[in-house]
Parts: C-alpha cells; sequence; structure tokens
C-alpha cells in the first residue's frame, strides 16, 4: 500500500439502507440474556477520546480479558496484610503453598476436569515444554515423531521442534483436519490448537483424540483459546494432556500464570523435564535425589508467582453461578448477530468472514480478511473507541466474552466498521484471497 488513507468522522458519509436497523433487536436481546448482569462483574468504562461518544466495546478479550472488580481489593490484601504483615507465615496461614492446586481446581469445570488434574504456574510455554517431553517420555517405544498442528501459534512449534531435538524426534506439521489421517504407530504424540487463533476455528477435539489414542499415540492439547469460552470436556474425552494461559477469556491479568492438564492415569506415569523442587515428595527435606510428589503436584516447578496467582483466583470469582454451557450459547448467539450485522451493514467485497459458520467449527471470535489496509482499518477502529486487533497481513480479529460483551456492542462494533470501510477509497477497495 502506497499511502495511508484517511478516514473522515460520521458527518458526511452515506449511510447504508435500513441504517442501525439490527440496534433495537440488540437492545431486546441483551433485555434477555440471562448473562446480562455478569457484565457488573468488570471494569468496562468508556473510552473518552473518540469520536461517537458513546461507551467504549472491547472486543480483545481473546488478548487480555478485563478486569474483574474482585481484583483489586484482593491484591491490596495480599500486598498489605498477608505480604505486609504476615510475610512469611503467609505460606501456611494464608495458604500460599497449596495456592497453584486450589486454583487449579477453580479452573478445572471450565474445562471439564476433575479435582486434582489441574496445576496452575509458569507460563503457557513452559507448560507445554513439560507437556510435550513428559508425553514422549511415556509413549510407546518405537516412536520417531511428533505431529504438529500446522496452523499453530507460533510459540506451540518452537517449543515442540525444542522438544523433539531433545529427545531424538522429528516434528511433522499437519492440518488439524488431516491428523486422524496422518497418526502412525510411530507417532509420540499430536500437540493441536483447540482453536485457532487466527481464524477462530474450533478443530475437532473428541475425534482427533480418539484418532490419536487408535494409532496409539498421545493428544496435547492447546486450550488458550477455548478455555473459559466453550465446554472443553478434558475428562470426558480422556485428553492426556493440555495447557492454556489465563489471561484471555478466564480475565487472570497480564501475564497471568498458566496451567497444566494431566490425566488421572497418567500422572503417576508423569516424568517432568523441569524438575523443580515444588514437585519434589518432600520439598523440605532438601534432599539431593529428586523423588516426584504424588498426583497434580508433580506438575509445578518452583516458587509459584503468589501475586499473579492470587489475582487469578479472585478473577475467577466472576464465574460463580455461571455455567460454561451458558457462556457457549450466547458465544454462538453474539458471534452470529455479529455476522449478521456485518452483512447488513459493511459495503460489500470489503471484508470477509474467515471464521466458520458452522457452529460445530467455530470459537468464540470472528475474523474477517480485509485487504489492502486492514491494520489501518484497525487503528481507526480503536480510534471511534471499537477495540479489536490485528493480525498479519490482512486480518481484523473480534474477541466475543460472553460475560461481559453485549448484543448492542456487537451491534456497535459492525456499525463503526461499516462507517470506517464505507470511508475507504474504492481504489483501497477488495476483500484478500
Amino acid at each position: 500500500m502506497s499511502e495511508t488513507p484517511e478516514f473522515p468522522d460520521r458527518a458526511g458519509l452515506q449511510e447504508p439502507s435500513g441504517a442501525r436497523e439490527h440496534a433495537a433487536r440488540a437492545a431486546e436481546r441483551d433485555a434477555a440474556d440471562p448473562l446480562a448482569a455478569i457484565r457488573d462483574r468488570f471494569v468496562l468504562d468508556a473510552a473518552p477520546d473518540h469520536a461517537s461518544g458513546d461507551a467504549a466495546v472491547y472486543l480483545d478479550g481473546n488478548s487480555l480479558g478485563a478486569l474483574p472488580r474482585t481484583v483489586p481489593g484482593r491484591i491490596a490484601d495480599v500486598i498489605a496484610r498477608e505480604w505486609g504483615e504476615l510475610r512469611i507465615r503467609s505460606w501456611t496461614e494464608s495458604g500460599w503453598w497449596t495456592a497453584p492446586e486450589r486454583v487449579g481446581d477453580k479452573i478445572a469445570p471450565l474445562i471439564g476436569a476433575a479435582p486434582g488434574r489441574v496445576v496452575v504456574g509458569d507460563s503457557t510455554s513452559v507448560n507445554l515444554f513439560k507437556a510435550v517431553v513428559g508425553g514422549v517420555r511415556m509413549a510407546g517405544k518405537g516412536c520417531t515423531e511428533i505431529l504438529v498442528d500446522a496452523t499453530t501459534f507460533p510459540t506451540d512449534g518452537y517449543i515442540a521442534r525444542s522438544a523433539a531435538r531433545m529427545t531424538g524426534l522429528a516434528v511433522r506439521p499437519v492440518e488439524p483436519a488431516r491428523i486422524a489421517d496422518e497418526v502412525t504407530e510411530r507417532t509420540a504424540l499430536a500437540l493441536v490448537n483447540h482453536v485457532d487463533y487466527r481464524t477462530g476455528r474450533l478443530n475437532d477435539l473428541p475425534g482427533i483424540t480418539h484418532a490419536l489414542h487408535s494409532a496409539g499415540a498421545l493428544a496435547v492439547w492447546d486450550l488458550c483459546h477455548s478455555a473459559g469460552a466453550l465446554p472443553v470436556g478434558l475428562d470426558a474425552h480422556h485428553v492426556d494432556l493440555a495447557v492454556g494461559c489465563t489471561y484471555k477469556y478466564l480475565n487472570g491479568g497480564p501475564g497471568a500464570p498458566a496451567y497444566l492438564y494431566i490425566r488421572e492415569s497418567l500422572q503417576e506415569r508423569f516424568e517432568s523435564p523441569l524438575p523443580g523442587w515444588n514437585s519434589h515428595a518432600d520439598p523440605f527435606a532438601m534432599d539431593p535425589a529428586y523423588v516426584p510428589a504424588e498426583g497434580i503436584a508433580r506438575g509445578r516447578v518452583g516458587t509459584p508467582d503468589i501475586l499473579s496467582l492470587l489475582a487469578l483466583e479472585a478473577a475467577l470469582e466472576v464465574w460463580d453461578g455461571v455455567s460454561i454451557e451458558a457462556v457457549r450459547a450466547k458465544s454462538l448467539a453474539l458471534t452470529d448477530f455479529f455476522l449478521e450485522c456485518v452483512d447488513a451493514y459493511v459495503p460489500p467485497g470489503r471484508a470477509r468472514s474467515v471464521t466458520p459458520f458452522d457452529h460445530r467449527r467455530r470459537g468464540s471470535q470472528v475474523s474477517l480478511e480485509c485487504s489492502p489496509a486492514a491494520e489501518e482499518v484497525m487503528d481507526e477502529l480503536i480510534r471511534r473507541g471499537v477495540v479489536g486487533d490485528f493480525r498479519r497481513p490482512d486480518v481484523l480479529r473480534f474477541g466475543f466474552t460472553p460475560l461481559y460483551t453485549s448484543f448492542a456492542d456487537a451491534e456497535r462494533a459492525a456499525w463503526v466498521l461499516g462507517e470506517v470501510l464505507r470511508a475507504l477509497p474504492e481504489v483501497e477497495s477488495g476483500a484478500g484471497g
């Protein structure tokens, strides 16, 4: 693109036929929404600097969830009382030592796991490394390869390749839909994203897991873009290992600790490649010989990041009384409605959804291919108070977090997108292929 387009404000722009015809329907749906009251559990301030004067629309919860109102007071207490007054006594008296498993048990029902199968701590990348190397060590003899989702978030591929070099295996990228056909008796495991971060496509966790098990391989799932947005069913579908971050739909805050799931029947066989003192059977014995703890605690490594961990624990209180099934129903309704509004408000040919329309293949985001000028379009949306994000080369991503996203948010986002795209010169038009 030779030059950055200029975007006039609303005055003088031609409105589409039936302007804002979906606004009344949005209001009706919000009034009937059983999750509408949950929005008040979050800090969602209006943006003071955009042109319309309307409340800001935050559609980037698939990158960083909004702040739950319970968090600031909890962290203030942790700092002033638990750290400031109790100090080291808080490891026992305030429950710091058991927080990784306790918070894991709060996440467990959101991903379809029973208590004792999830531990919180470290980053997603570190937990991926533990899961992949630990999975290879549990795989059958004679395995020579690791399958990796060919469309994966880059870190997953980096970690898988590093783990493969360390364990003497090869990495083979495979499209998720092809894994059932490509897995062989030489496959140790497959590392797959539950939801594609770029397109919002939902991969077939039950089917892929079953196909891997039928070939004698393990299933390792990355849940970063699905946990807290839709049912996962780890126990029900016999997933072996899973990891995920907590700062997206779980609203744990920037850099919040990630989690590791280990199927109960595999826990006694799980051998972590990072055997830290926190996962020792008797950490304070300071024994030079490593003996792993029983159960999910063997997924721990070093001293927990207490401030972030307890912020996450407070953030998870927003889920009190909320079912993941209700969240999924609203997610699908929101994304359906947004796509309908985009179709009504956006000039033909200016944007194309790369997110599947089929509910069975859709996560909780809508990705629109918009070429050229996609990055500038997103910048202008943000300037006007509609916050999504951009992924190179030409994708606009809009994440729908059902706990706080309203139907009015979806309608207004589509309306402003239409305004911005109508302001583009004709030479800039045309959806990318």
